[in-house]
């Protein structure tokens, strides 16, 4: 293991591995290190037999080292995990496990590929300190191209929501330089409230947290660094934003990990419908092979939608290495506050 870890290396080990994700990328790490508070961790491994693989981790700035965890990645900032060209293997996860419960590590907090799932579960059986939270994402698998995925995937119901937004004139616009930020934003800030309804929370308490966890500065760094990796998709109905998505793409994968709107109009549009089918279309033709769906949570109805695109859910786990249960006190802690917060509002 070592690091820094050379950018020509990063790309040319990202390039070649076809699960990688952008935000496995080293303008990923960018973005965080200079929008969200924190410093570039990442290490390189090399296997004896001359495999080599990257883990992108990042660490918390003004923290001792000693008492900042190491993540890879933090919340709200996608999927991390290994990058390995020649394909992940059960030695080389349990080698990285290895090496990340060492005793000097305070935290580890490890959000792998869900297409990795089942490596991940086989290697963290034989290590002690590794703790897993089960989580679920979906993916739609491409193969075939667009037709087969159009024909063979989407529901029938789905293909009939999406010719009824073309009918209706629900209009789509695509950028890749940034221009279309401050509209997916608006859109997404009208989300804090709804989602506030959803979790019976206070109005301002969500409204707080959304706009901590996604600043509109977020997104201006990713369409700076990412360029035309960052896809922000608006649909527009009746000359106003409806629906808005956030797709991520590099030459293998495309991952959609944001999505905004306004109910009222994108129920009567099925904007929605339109915006992924457009960019599960484009996916297919730039030669994508699996449209990641992002985590799902424990939604139905969000289990649901994506499902209507033929994405599959995987199950898979979120990991965190810790010799001392600092999180578990945290989490008692915070959920002692918000209960408090909610009485009071009450």
């Amino acid at each position: 293991m070592h690091t820094p870890v050379a950018r020509d290396m990063w790309h040319q080990l990202l390039g070649a591995d076809r699960d990688a994700l952008p935000s496995q990328g080293p303008e990923w790490i960018e973005c965080l290190c200079a929008d969200a508070g924190y410093r570039d961790a990442s290490r390189v491994y090399q296997m004896p037999d001359g495999r080599q693989a990257i883990l992108p981790l990042v660490r918390r700035t003004g923290v001792p080292s000693a008492l900042a965890a190491l993540q890879s990645m933090p919340k709200s900032w996608g999927f991390g995990g290994l990058i390995a060209p020649h394909g992940l293997t059960d030695d080389l996860a349990s080698a990285v496990l290895d090496d990340l419960s060492e005793p000097l590590m305070c935290r580890v907090r490890l959000r792998p590929n869900p297409l990795h799932a089942s490596i991940w579960s086989r290697a963290v059986a034989d290590h002690r300190w590794v703790r897993a939270a089960a989580c679920q994402a979906h993916v739609l698998d491409l193969a075939g191209g667009f037709d087969a995925v159009w024909r063979q995937r989407f529901r029938s119901g789905t293909r009939t929501k999406v010719r009824r937004a073309e009918r209706l004139g629900v209009v789509v616009r695509t950028d890749t330089s940034g221009e279309l930020v401050e509209v997916f934003h608006a859109l997404l800030a009208r989300s804090f409230d709804r989602w506030a309804e959803q979790q019976h929370e206070p109005r301002w308490l969500a409204r707080r947290r959304g706009g901590r966890r996604d600043p509109v500065e977020k997104f201006r760094a990713l369409a700076d660094k990412l360029g035309p990796q960052c896809r922000i998709s608006v649909a527009w109905y009746r000359g106003h934003p409806a629906a808005a998505i956030l797709v991520l793409r590099n030459a293998h994968v495309a991952h959609y990990t944001r999505g905004a709107m306004d109910k009222a109009l994108a129920a009567q549009s099925y904007a929605n419908y339109l915006l992924h089918k457009i960019a599960i279309e484009e996916a297919c033709d730039s030669g994508c092979h699996v449209y990641q769906m992002g985590e799902s949570g424990t939604s139905p109805g969000l289990s649901r939608f994506k499902g209507h695109f033929g994405a599959e859910c995987h199950q898979y786990a979120e990991y965190l290495i810790e010799r001392v249960p600092v999180s578990r006190a945290d989490r008692l802690f915070r959920a002692a506050v918000k209960r408090s917060i909610g009485f009071r509002d009450a």
